[in-house]
């Protein structure tokens, strides 16, 4: 095989580990943590990964090298979306562990590893917290209009709203089967009515490639529901 040829090889295959599907796995619920959560997380990873959590539910992104794996992901509560006082702690692994998004931001703690060396590793990390909210949302799902969470105590924060569209745009990205989603911009159009809606802008990484997205939640800032999402590619 020419060298120009097993070039083209190797780009196709590291094109193939970057667009593919992230592993998913639902979190082993055992014991109740009440105000004080924690779950372990252990993942094998032979290159680059990022592990995104979000509740019970956790994605495992390879990033590079072989398909990273899950070995295990036990908690003692469905981690909060907006938690208090979360902390992060790397436990075992020779590379780097760090996170690198908080879920205190936007319900998601985004954990990245770089194994430096050659073959796979096991890498474990805790995340712990007190306090904070969780509800029954979970990737790609945004509940319902009769959802009474915000207790009937007045129209849902410009923050919140923006931030319960940030993570329906997410997940529909996501879902479209792209990874690494950055939303660039995200701004509260209020009607002051039923139809209020967020719009914004966010890139994503695809085969290969950045791809910049339009997008428009449709809001019910009533009970803080995410109607309908509308995603245009730019």
């Amino acid at each position: 095989m020419n060298t120009r040829l097993w070039t083209g090889v190797l780009a196709i295959a590291g094109c193939a580990v970057a667009s593919a599907a992230p592993a998913t796995m639902r979190a082993s619920i055992t014991g109740g943590g009440g105000d004080n959560g924690k779950c372990t997380i252990e993942v094998e990873v032979d290159g680059a990964a990022e592990v995104e959590i979000v509740g019970d539910q956790g994605r495992l992104h390879t990033l590079s090298g072989q398909p990273a794996t899950w070995r295990r992901f036990q908690c003692n509560a469905r981690m909060p979306r907006n938690p208090n006082d979360f902390r992060f702690r790397g436990i075992d692994g020779r590379g780097d562990v760090n996170l690198i998004r908080d879920p205190r931001r936007n319900g998601a703690a985004v954990v990245r590893i770089e194994d430096p060396k050659g073959g796979r590793e096991g890498y474990t990390f805790d995340l712990e917290w007190s306090g904070g909210f969780s509800d029954d949302r979970g990737f790609g799902r945004y509940g319902r209009d009769d959802d009474d969470r915000f207790g009937g105590t007045g129209r849902l924060s410009r923050a919140d709203a923006v931030r319960a569209c940030r993570d329906a745009i997410t997940d529909r990205i996501n879902q479209d089967g792209y990874g690494r989603v950055n939303i660039l911009s995200a701004n509260l159009d209020d009607n002051r009515g039923g139809n209020d809606a967020v719009i914004g802008r966010a890139t994503a990484q695809g085969r290969g490639s950045t791809v910049n997205f339009d997008f428009v939640c449709e809001m019910n800032l009533n009970n803080g529901r995410v109607r309908n999402v509308q995603l245009q590619r730019r």
